[in-house]
């Protein structure tokens, strides 16, 4: 047996332990099937197969699987850092990401990096820095981003899961285009370090995308806790986030939100997968209804464009003073530079303004949430689009604006209220394109989300839909 691609991580782990595989074996034939695939999806940033090689293989739950890294706030020694950008070109770390060590406790064999868009700015994966990464179930459109890489690496059968990060729908999104599953875990409960404890303004979190809602759960077990100098963590779990995989959910009260907080319009066949997944939720005994939170859309947005911007001009002036030199003409893109703009024009009191409208926001939900145990609501507003609609060189803005913000209308909300969120790939377009349905839980409740999206996952089977490769 050389092909492992039908085993989750947990299965390929149970292989190494029982010594029916060795884990060189996994490693090659993980790499025999990147080398196959990615020229014609592009998803590979890095390749560090060398390393793999020679490196010692951890006691973890995963011993011996073969994972891929985004190539985005996860730094390793010696292997460069590229944020999907020229302007980290030649930036090589010296110290390893606490999230990387954690995933080297646990056993991962880390082979490459995945693909991003600059800075993750976009919920396509597109830039100057890699080009066009394609979706495995049609490669003229978008895989997702800003983990789009590694959301292709999964669905493709490259490896069983790869690491991902979410500021504003970057797991989910691209867990949603390429058909897999995808947790957003609440705030606080993955560390950043070791040099910073969040990212903008503690909206981002790391964690993963997964074929195996168990490869997922066991993952958040092995990466999840507190971190030196944190200034807040997520509420301990009862038990394993896996063992929360092993138990029903119990009757659950679940509001179906079929509008954005945007109020922008969504794909009719968009909203019909949504229903049909009600339905199914139903008939598991759950109580469904549809209930839309009393949410201010348009200052959300403007508060999340506001934080965006500042931090990424923060993240670009300092790349810049440690070069030591001024930003060179094509080291960053356009809607990069946009947003920069942006934040060198926002004053501090619009920061603690739309910090504000986060806490505000955050209390709504909590409020809302006192009746409902989920929310049940599309991932995307459309089926995967077309490549170039909203990459990071638009050639009309007023276009990019309109297309992204009808694209991914939903997922920012969660990232601002910190709550955990998922994309469980249970539906799929006329055409054949996935689309996800979003479950959003209480903060710190992904223990629930868990047993809910196991109850799914065996209601609903989607390991072995996948994509036809050429």
């Amino acid at each position: 047996m050389d092909d492992f691609s039908h085993l989750d991580g947990l299965a390929q782990a149970a292989l190494v332990a029982s010594k029916q595989v060795k884990p060189a074996e996994l490693l090659e034939s993980a790499i025999a099937r990147a080398e196959a695939v990615n020229p014609q999806l592009n998803f590979m940033a890095q390749k560090l197969y060398d390393r793999a090689r020679s490196a010692p293989v951890g006691s973890g739950p995963f011993a011996g699987v073969p994972f891929l890294v985004k190539d985005l706030h996860v730094d390793i020694v010696g292997a460069r850092s590229g944020e999907g950008s020229h302007l980290w070109d030649g930036y090589v770390p010296t110290v390893n990401s606490t999230l990387f060590d954690r995933y080297e406790a646990a056993g991962l064999v880390t082979f490459g990096k995945t693909t991003s868009p600059e800075l993750g700015l976009t919920v396509t994966t597109e830039s100057a820095a890699y080009g066009l990464t394609r979706n495995p179930w049609d490669p003229s459109r978008t895989s997702g981003g800003s983990s789009g890489g590694s959301a292709v690496a999964v669905a493709a059968g490259i490896v069983p899961m790869a690491s991902a990060s979410d500021g504003g729908g970057s797991i989910r999104a691209p867990a949603s285009c390429c058909g897999v599953f995808g947790m957003k875990p609440s705030r606080g409960r993955m560390p950043n370090g070791p040099h910073k404890t969040e990212g903008w303004l503690g909206m981002s979190i790391a964690h993963a995308v997964t074929r195996s809602v168990r490869d997922s759960a066991a993952l958040l077990d092995a990466t999840h806790g507190v971190e030196p100098g944190a200034r807040y963590s997520a509420p301990a779990p009862e038990g394993s986030f896996l063992a929360a995989t092993q138990r029903a959910p119990g009757k659950l009260r679940i509001a179906i939100m079929l509008s954005p907080p945007t109020g922008v319009p969504v794909d009719p066949e968009v909203i019909a997968a949504t229903r049909a997944t009600a339905k199914l939720l139903e008939g598991l005994g759950h109580h469904v209804e549809e209930a839309q939170p009393p949410l201010d859309g348009a200052a959300i947005a403007a508060a999340f464009v506001a934080v965006l911007g500042v931090c990424t001009a923060h993240d670009v002036d300092s790349r810049a003073a440690q070069l030591g030199r001024a930003i060179r003409e094509g080291e960053i893109e356009p809607v990069t530079a946009m947003f920069a703009h942006i934040g060198r024009k926002t004053s501090g009191t619009e920061i603690i303004a739309a910090n504000d409208m986060f806490q505000k926001t955050a209390i709504i939900m909590a409020q809302f949430m006192a009746k409902y145990d989920v929310v049940l609501s599309p991932v995307m507003g459309k089926p995967p689009i077309k490549l170039g609609l909203i990459d990071l060189a638009p050639a009309d803005n007023a276009r990019w604006t309109a297309e992204i913000t009808t694209f991914s209308p939903f997922t920012s909300l969660y990232n601002q209220t910190g709550q955990p969120a998922m994309s469980v790939p249970l539906a799929a377009s006329s055409t054949g394109l996935p689309i996800g349905m979003m479950f959003a839980g209480r903060y710190g409740d992904e223990a629930l989300l868990y047993s809910l999206a196991a109850q799914l996952e065996q209601a609903a089977p989607w390991a072995e839909t996948r994509p036809q490769l050429s």
